[in-house]
């Protein structure tokens, strides 16, 4: 199961609403794409001092395992996924209140090591022999756009990992299990100080939209609606940004 990390919600201080319909009060239960882990733990924080009584908790995972698990019936109040694939699988089963909105879009690099031992500068180098590759499943959306990726290159290569979620790539990197990880361009952005990003021109080949909704059967519906506008509005996509995310 993924794991999921409660927000302590955050009285007095910073109240006020901010861009977003309804009080947003109670339990906000986000489903959100590994890769949006820092930058909706920070929304989370912000959305809950915005909103005092506001407590919100978000579960991160592989987006193929989110919207399973809220087909399943999984109790969330919105979905956030790293692909619109996963999603159409959520609203194809009716779980969707109103049409999903792409909100950002996000690109693959290469990470390896700090100081690049391997002297990777392209796709082609990770099939070099000897040569340790992570890469997400093909399920996962991190995996769908590498696989896209390295079509695009003519490069074939076999991993030694494939992993259900961006992170478990790229923690490969970070403990030195594999010499590289296709990963997303935010998260070797999130642990520059460990990791190094070698861009490749195939990645435009496989941007990945970011489409966000709230659900259905949310226990929360305004609070669900307040939080989807939240991430949608200025102070969300400055946070966004920051991270490295594209605007759609």
């Amino acid at each position: 199961m993924a794991a999921v990390l409660a927000l302590a919600a955050v009285a007095g201080c910073g109240g006020g609403s901010a861009g977003g319909p309804g009080a947003g009060g109670g339990t906000v239960t986000v489903f959100a794409a590994a890769s949006l882990t820092e930058s909706f733990t920070r929304l989370g924080r912000d959305f809950e001092a915005a909103r005092p009584g506001t407590n919100v908790v978000l579960n991160f995972a592989g987006s193929a395992a989110l919207a399973a698990q809220i087909n399943q019936g999984a109790p969330a109040d919105v979905f956030a996924s790293a692909a619109t694939r996963n999603m159409a699988t959520v609203t194809g089963a009716g779980n969707a209140d109103g049409d999903p909105v792409v909100f950002v879009r996000n690109q693959l690099v290469v990470a390896v090591p700090r100081g690049n031992p391997r002297g990777v500068a392209g796709l082609a180098d990770l099939a070099r022999p000897g040569v340790k590759v992570a890469l997400c499943a093909e399920q996962v959306p991190c995996g769908a756009a590498a696989r896209t990726a390295l079509d695009a290159a003519s490069v074939a290569l076999t991993p030694v990992t494939l992993e259900q979620d961006v992170r478990g790539a790229l923690s490969k990197v970070r403990l030195g299990e594999v010499d590289a990880a296709l990963v997303y361009r935010t998260d070797a952005l999130a642990v520059a100080a460990e990791v190094t990003a070698v861009e490749f021109p195939e990645s435009a080949r496989a941007v990945n939209d970011y489409p966000i909704v709230a659900l259905r059967d949310a226990p929360n519906p305004d609070g669900a609606r307040a939080f989807v506008a939240y991430v949608r509005s200025e102070r969300g996509r400055a946070v966004l940004t920051e991270a490295g995310f594209q605007a759609p």
